[in-house]
């Protein structure tokens, strides 16, 4: 019996100390997910923008210029996202007038990325001519792009979880200065 006794206290000290560590490591880890591993909006930066065509089709009206654009995202977070393959929408007041492919591609961890893409404005001129002419005039023309990307973010190279990225850009194109200024807005959904 006295190995029993012996045997049963030493098994409680055992088991106690495990739950002990169990719950230090449960905590620790909460407190990870919560702060460090807290999953932040990405800033989005308009680098380039490159005329690589136009094209007028007079009997019809319709426009067709496809832009070259470089976008430059800051990941921010911990873990890198791999999203599949999307469309970037560009919007000049609530008419969508062209769109982006974005091919399947990994934005990596904690560093800079560069998305290169075509961007096909194809709009006809004349619903949208008194606007843009009246714009121009005025010496800035405003567009809003939004794009929704599906995907995965992977954390520590351990975690997977499926994850959304809805960005939404006001793209302010200044005549004069012939600038372009982009304001964007991310938000991530896990």
């Amino acid at each position: 019996m006295a190995c029993g006794v012996r045997c049963s206290k030493g098994l409680k000290i055992c088991c106690g100390v495990t739950v002990i560590l169990l719950i230090i490591l449960v905590v620790v880890l909460v407190v990870l997910f919560l702060t460090v591993f807290k999953p932040k909006d990405p800033d989005i930066v308009l680098q380039s923008v490159k005329l690589e065509g136009f094209e007028l089709d007079i009997p019809t009206a319709e426009l067709n210029v496809p832009l070259g654009i470089v976008v430059t995202v800051e990941n921010p977070n911990h873990g890198s996202f791999t999203y599949q393959k999307s469309t970037a929408y560009l919007y000049y007041r609530g008419t969508l007038v062209a769109e982006a492919p974005l091919h399947e591609d990994t934005i990596p961890a904690r560093k800079d990325h560069n998305i290169s893409t075509s961007l096909t404005i194809f709009a006809d001129v004349t619903k949208l001519f008194q606007d843009l002419l009246s714009d121009y005039f005025r010496g800035v023309i405003n567009f809003t792009s939004t794009t929704t990307l599906l995907g995965k973010v992977k954390v520590l190279d351990v975690l997977k979880m499926k994850a959304t990225s809805y960005s939404t850009c006001d793209l302010s194109l200044f005549i004069h200065d012939r600038s372009i200024n982009s304001t964007c807005n991310t938000k991530i959904k896990l």
